[in-house]
């Protein structure tokens, strides 16, 4: 039998004292030891170099790891993780590929970076529990869609306790974070004000998403805004997500998300131009250094390109055909057709509405080139309204 587990080291000791006794037959000691012959010369080999220190268990750590991670690149995980703790380590791994932090050729794959993760306390499993796969829809290229909205507000620590709204604008194919704005209200001169702005520097979209309510509009009263009749008048379509389905507007909520998970919920900024500059700084790593796993870990910027539709610095005028009927919408957003009058939306009073026949008795109402919906002279009575064509996503 081989060696006793209980007292191995004085077992040792006592055959090579023994096996180094003359005359000595090796065999027959090898046998009352209970160990083989290949055995007993290793620990006398041991012996000879080593001394007693020999017959000490090695480590049967090899000595050399073709696959073990380099302290530099273990270290270069870790400091990532610490700079990003959102990050998970697929996008670590693209991360750290994307920006030469570690070579190609020491970078171990995302399964061993979440094991360097775990052994230095860097996971949180009830985080992992929360990211689960899901369908995705996007548009097939840049600005034919941009997702709009308000984050949530939150109070700077400046002595009026002034609320931050931010303002957030995103691309539905790149993911690209065209605007992230410190707004201090949600008016519409404050949104035009800044959608001006991004404007100016991307061109225009095709479309826009929004949600329902001041000051996007369609919550049911209020079909449109000045602010949506802008943006008609500029040639972007508007649309609006499905009461009580914010997935509809899933981007930029996911895109909110990560805003208040990497940056919003570990700061508290002392003033507007603190917060300001945080926001900036943040978006420029989100579309430039962050890895996205919906664009196949590439970075937002990868996408994007900008608008080849200039914004005008003048509005350009409305023009509608000879042939079609022109009226000009009075107070409270009503305007007279053939002896009724008809209410389409107060966000259109003073401007120029058109009308075209589009069936017996039905016209089909027109703002710039967008369809508003229709009328139906059919219906009795003097007044009537508008039936409103919406947009949803």
């Amino acid at each position: 039998m081989p060696w006793h587990e209980v007292s191995i080291m004085s077992q040792r000791d006592e055959f090579v004292a023994l096996a180094q006794n003359a005359p000595c037959n090796l065999s027959q000691l090898c046998r009352r030891f209970g160990v083989s012959r290949k055995t007993a010369y290793k620990w006398l080999e041991r012996f000879r170099a080593d001394g007693a220190a020999g017959l000490r268990d090695q480590s049967r750590r090899p000595q050399h790891a073709p696959r073990h991670t380099p302290p530099a690149t273990e270290q270069a995980i870790v400091a990532a993780r610490q700079a990003h703790p959102a990050w998970g380590a697929r996008k670590l791994w693209h991360f750290l590929l994307q920006q030469q932090r570690v070579a190609a050729d020491d970078l171990p794959a995302p399964s061993t970076i979440c094991a360097i993760l775990g052994r230095h306390g860097l996971l949180n499993p009830a985080e992992a529990l929360k990211h689960q796969p899901v369908q995705r829809f996007e548009h097939a290229a840049p600005n034919q869609l941009w997702q709009m909205d308000f984050k949530g507000d939150f109070r700077l620590r400046d002595t009026t306790q002034t609320r931050c709204f931010p303002l957030t604008v995103l691309d539905d194919h790149s993911r690209f974070a065209l605007g992230l704005r410190a707004c201090w209200d949600q008016r519409t001169p404050t949104v035009q004000a800044e959608l001006s702005e991004l404007f100016r520097r991307y061109g225009l979209p095709e479309r826009m998403t929004m949600d329902n309510g001041s000051p996007w509009g369609d919550d049911g009263h209020q079909p449109y805004t000045r602010l949506t009749v802008w943006l008609l008048r500029l040639d972007i379509r508007v649309s609006h997500s499905r009461p009580y389905h914010p997935q509809t507007q899933g981007k930029d909520e996911r895109f909110h998300r990560t805003l208040q998970a990497e940056l919003l919920r570990d700061q508290a900024f002392a003033d507007g131009v603190q917060c300001q500059h945080a926001f900036d700084t943040w978006r420029q790593m989100y579309n430039l250094e962050r890895p996205h796993q919906a664009l196949g870990y590439a970075v937002p910027a990868q996408r994007y390109q900008p608008s080849a539709r200039p914004f005008p610095e003048a509005l350009p005028a409305i023009e509608y055909g000879p042939t079609d009927q022109v009226r000009k919408v009075q107070a409270h957003g009503r305007f007279s057709f053939q002896g009724r009058t008809y209410h389409v939306s107060k966000a259109f009073r003073g401007y120029s509405v058109a009308l075209r026949l589009i069936a017996d008795d039905e016209w089909q109402v027109y703002f710039c080139q967008h369809a508003l919906g229709s009328i139906n002279q059919r219906t009795n009575g003097t007044t009537g309204s508008v039936t409103h064509v919406s947009e949803r996503v």
